[in-house]
């Protein structure tokens, strides 16, 4: 565009500077991102589905022994069926888990993987508001997972056991904690996923530090005999999610050195914040 001046030369105006990206903008860009992929959203779905399957079968496969009689033991104390333990099951927590925190990795990774961080940094400079955005997103998608897997498997399993007057309401002891802990565990998951994405920037090396972390660690960290490796072990992701879904009702023995309630939503907490300064961290100060 030019416009005539008082000598008669023609100048030309400044053209404006294009406006920065506002955040609703880079949520829209990291959506269209990730649904582009079908793998990324089969995997949490078919992930969702398998875990919802693996606790309605295993209190469906428990329905035939539950109105059986039971031996009964010196000492011990009468067979009391849990619904929490049987269908808020530790597998299926172990499946989204792991399912979530490899879509967490991959959408850092995946990006490094095909080179398009660069395409997406050179359109947004600010790398802090990228991976916040994308943050964000994952969080929410993981967070919604979690809530219809935990929703649907909790008020599945005691509308089956309602005929064996076992099952239990949503407003019994514990079942709103457990509820809650059984779905946050999705999405902090999947920060910690993100955390070892940005850190490996490596497909294989991602997810096998997420198999390590999540799946094998706790396992050097159990026992009763030493109290600092049983502290440390009760302030793992899965492990402090497991405290909070266990029945106040239930026999179940918590050994020695057991973890506190107050302790396990502090441990879900720290791991959640902990891995996104990690990873908005990291994706800030290397480089592409």
């Amino acid at each position: 565009m030019s416009t005539p001046t008082p000598s008669g030369t023609t100048a030309f105006a400044r053209t404006a500077e294009p406006a920065a990206a506002r955040f609703t903008d880079l949520l829209a860009a990291e959506w269209i991102k990730m649904r582009s992929l079908r793998s990324t959203y089969w995997v949490l779905v078919l992930s969702a589905a398998v875990a919802i399957a693996i606790n309605v079968n295993g209190v469906h496969s428990d329905l035939p022994y539950i109105d059986q009689p039971h031996p009964q033991f010196p000492g011990e104390p009468p067979y009391k069926y849990d619904p929490l333990f049987h269908g808020l099951s530790g597998i299926a927590a172990d499946v989204m888990a792991l399912a979530a925190a490899s879509f967490g990795a991959i959408t850092v990774f995946g990006e490094y993987a095909t080179g398009m961080i660069r395409t997406t940094f050179a359109a947004v400079p600010d790398r802090r508001a990228v991976i916040t955005a994308k943050v964000v997103l994952v969080a929410a998608v993981t967070l919604l997972l979690g809530a219809v897997v935990s929703a649907a498997s909790f008020f599945t399993v005691n509308a089956m056991l309602s005929s064996r007057h076992v099952g239990l309401s949503i407003h019994d002891p514990g079942c709103l904690r457990a509820v809650l802990a059984y779905a946050l565990a999705v999405p902090v998951c999947a920060l910690i996923g993100m955390a070892f994405g940005a850190v490996l920037r490596h497909a294989t090396a991602s997810i096998v530090a997420v198999v390590g972390m999540l799946l094998l660690l706790p396992l050097l960290f159990g026992g009763d005999r030493y109290r600092v490796l049983r502290e440390i072990g009760n302030h793992l992701p899965l492990t402090a999610q497991a405290r909070l879904t266990l029945n106040p009702d239930s026999y179940t023995s918590l050994g020695a050195h057991p973890g506190t309630v107050t302790g396990s939503w502090i441990a879900l907490g720290a791991w959640a914040l902990v891995s996104v300064i990690v990873a908005v961290t990291v994706v800030r100060r290397r480089d592409v």
